[in-house]
This record gives C-alpha cells, sequence and structure tokens, in this order.
C-alpha cells in the first residue's frame, strides 16, 4: 500500500469512528485509539469535522446543533446533572435566560469547570442528587436533566441564590401546565428538606 493509500484508509477509519460515536468525538478519544494529532487536524483543515467546543469535534455534515453548550456540557461532565435554571429552561418554565450551564454533581465529586460555555457547578448529597433524574436527547447526545418536580424543589432549596421571584415564576409556569402533580413537587420537597417552605406555596395553587 502507499503512503497516500495509508493516510486515506487512516482517514475513512478515523471518519468511521466519528460515525460510531455519533458524529461527535474528543480529540483525547481518538488519540487513545491510535490516531495522531496531525490526522486528526488533518480532517478539521479541510472541512470534515468542526469544532463544538474545546478539544470536542463533531463531522461537518451532520445537521446543525441546535443546544452546542448543552451539548459541550454533557459531552464534558457526563456524570453531572442538568439543574436549576438551565433545568426551568429546558422544561420550558421560566423567561430567564441561563447565562451559564447550570451543573449538579455528586457529594464527593470535583466541581465542573469549563472555559466554554461557563458551567456553575453545585454539589448535591445523597437521594438530592439521584432521585428526579430524566435522561434526554440533545442533537444526538444523552443529557441528564432533573425533572420539572425535583427542578422546583431544588430552586427553593437554592432560592438565596437564584432569587425567590425566579422560583415563584417557575412554580406559576409549572402550575399551568397539563400534569401539574402537587404530590410529586411535596415529594421532592421532603427529598430536598424543603417542605416547610414549598408547602404554602404549592397549596396557594391548588
Amino acid at each position: 500500500m502507499s503512503d497516500s493509500d495509508s493516510a486515506r484508509s487512516s482517514r475513512e477509519q478515523l471518519q468511521t469512528l466519528f460515525r460510531q460515536h455519533g458524529g461527535q468525538l474528543r480529540l483525547s478519544e481518538a488519540l487513545a485509539r491510535g490516531y495522531s494529532r496531525y490526522q486528526f487536524y488533518q480532517l478539521r483543515d479541510e472541512g470534515v469535522i468542526e469544532p463544538v467546543s474545546r478539544g470536542l469535534y463533531r463531522l461537518a455534515d451532520l445537521p446543525p446543533i441546535e443546544n452546542p453548550d448543552l451539548v459541550a456540557a454533557a459531552t464534558r461532565f457526563p456524570s453531572a446533572v442538568l439543574c436549576l435554571i438551565s433545568a426551568l429552561d429546558w422544561h420550558g418554565i421560566t423567561t430567564q435566560i441561563p447565562h451559564q450551564v447550570h451543573l449538579a454533581v455528586d457529594r464527593d465529586a470535583r466541581l465542573p469547570v469549563l472555559d466554554y460555555p461557563p458551567v456553575a457547578g453545585y454539589r448535591f448529597s445523597g437521594k438530592a442528587f439521584s432521585e428526579g433524574i430524566e435522561q434526554v436527547d440533545v442533537d444526538g447526545i444523552t443529557l441528564s436533566v432533573y425533572s420539572p418536580e425535583k427542578t422546583l424543589a431544588d430552586c427553593f432549596k437554592f432560592r438565596n441564590r437564584i432569587g425567590m421571584d425566579v422560583v415563584l415564576e417557575a412554580l406559576e409556569l409549572y402550575r399551568t401546565r397539563k400534569t401539574f402533580l402537587p404530590g410529586k413537587l411535596m415529594e421532592y420537597a421532603r427529598v430536598c428538606r424543603v417542605a416547610n417552605v414549598m408547602a404554602p406555596y404549592v397549596e396557594a395553587k391548588l
């Protein structure tokens, strides 16, 4: 096999690796598979792949990414869970525009830090971290996000950080949905230890 044939074969194999990973791949993963930085960046320079965030690339012929910040965060921190204002925004129960990706991690985990997009990390403990998690698809990437009810309980817990006005607006927007579940709200309020705080507000919406 000539050098040109070998290079072409390596390029095709690297593109196949991208497709096996849903069209997105980290440089570190390619290096771990034995590909060189030169081979990787050659695809970038030829326009075959494009950057999503630092170290993360995707095939350029894929449909445009609708949520690049969430894709970058989910890829970089697969064990983290979208929470608070970012989760409210995902569920459509806030008028706030998140200026950071809000992520929850387990109590013993390192807080997520990312140059771009900016990330706000929170440590949750025990069931407050593990309960109420939903798996959703974001541009082909699996993302963990807290359910609307769990998110509202979290927002009451962190009301001093995100603002009580934001919390009450979210509760009102949630109440207007067809799936208003006060029992589920209070279940997560107990998990997050804010039942006494939440109860009067939830009862007022009944």
